[in-house]
């Protein structure tokens, strides 16, 4: 099937770039078989601004789209965070072509009011939306949008994911935890608690945080492989199935990851896999002791990598969504629809 698959592939970053869930879909897209053509709506716009004159860029961007349609003829146009191309443009998309499905992807959390609407935006033009957030949450959330509504997990691609920290005892750091965002989030006061409360000798990287450098592209990959465990802290917690795609990261490089137990993560997960806390007592409390375990350490890393590989990986990912969009029996038994 032709696919057109528009995100930003942030090519302008020149290899400093974030790991990113695009990136994944699009390769799992490849593995299961699919044509692919992608547009990166904001590079685009970057290419055709002249003289750095943005709102010209921004339209011509949208205009370029429609031409790139018209070239490929897709059958499914899977739209994520683009928030250049408008929902007219999308509109058109489906205008000219009859028959098209039309999907968005949204990998961001609810409780940012902006990303909540451009939700029910894209919902008025797309067949069916996509969203990191569970189902259940999605229903009451949204009941009236025209789209059918499905949860998407944080997948990993064994071509991203390729370091395995469950199977090595000697490793430099013993928990990391990387973020530079401190919007609608209170987490950096339980991250500075923990660092004052970790026993001494205890090496705790927190990259772009308490003055330490944020780390990109293969900085970032061989700061999670020189780790044993990591934190998993949203911004906010308590969404159903929501959870930062630093969780896959982490987990899908081997590492122990600490996450809230009130995301309801262990009614996905299988036993002796991510580790759950309620308070920062419990998490200092698991963290010391896993520490000190390092046989157990890795027996549930190993078996998190181990699920997510096989359950959450890229391939999978990518052909529960197009399956989804065109309302086809389910090929595989996803482990997130059971």
């Amino acid at each position: 099937m032709r696919i057109l698959h528009i995100a930003h592939q942030q090519l302008r970053k020149y290899g400093l770039t974030r790991v990113s869930w695009a990136k994944k879909l699009e390769l799992g897209l490849i593995k299961a078989g699919h044509d692919v053509a992608s547009f990166s709506d904001r590079d685009v716009a970057a290419f055709e601004s002249p003289l750095g004159f943005k709102p010209v860029g921004r339209r011509r961007a949208n205009r370029r789209l429609l031409e790139m349609a018209e070239a490929f003829e897709p059958e499914l146009v899977i739209a994520g965070h683009c928030d250049v191309i408008t929902d007219a443009t999308l509109a058109e998309l489906k205008r000219r072509r009859p028959g098209l499905a039309l999907v968005h992807c949204n990998n961001d959390p609810l409780f940012v009011p902006e990303n909540a609407a451009r939700i029910e935006r894209r919902a008025a033009v797309a067949d069916a939306v996509f969203v990191s957030t569970g189902q259940g949450v999605l229903r009451q959330r949204f009941p009236n949008v025209p789209a059918r509504l499905y949860h998407m997990p944080n997948p990993v691609d064994a071509s991203i994911e390729r370091y395995d920290a469950s199977q090595q005892s000697q490793l430099p750091v013993d928990l990391i935890f990387c973020s530079k965002s401190d919007a609608h989030t209170e987490r950096l006061a339980l991250v500075g608690w923990l660092r004052n409360a970790l026993p001494r000798g205890f090496v705790f990287r927190t990259c772009g945080s308490f003055g330490e450098p944020a780390v990109w592209g293969l900085d970032y990959d061989r700061a999670l492989a020189a780790s044993k465990m990591g934190l998993n802290l949203n911004r906010q917690e308590g969404q159903h199935w929501y959870s930062s795609a630093r969780m896959a990261q982490m987990g899908g490089n081997g590492l122990l990851v600490f996450t809230h137990a009130d995301n309801g993560f262990d009614a996905l997960f299988p036993a002796e896999t991510l580790v759950y806390h309620r308070s920062r007592e419990e998490l200092l409390r698991h963290v010391v002791d896993f520490h000190n375990d390092d046989a157990r350490r890795r027996h549930w890393a190993a078996n998190t990598r181990r699920f997510m590989h096989e359950a959450l990986n890229a391939t999978l990912f990518a052909q529960y969504i197009v399956e989804a969009a065109l309302q086809q029996p389910f090929s595989h038994p996803y482990a997130w629809c059971q």
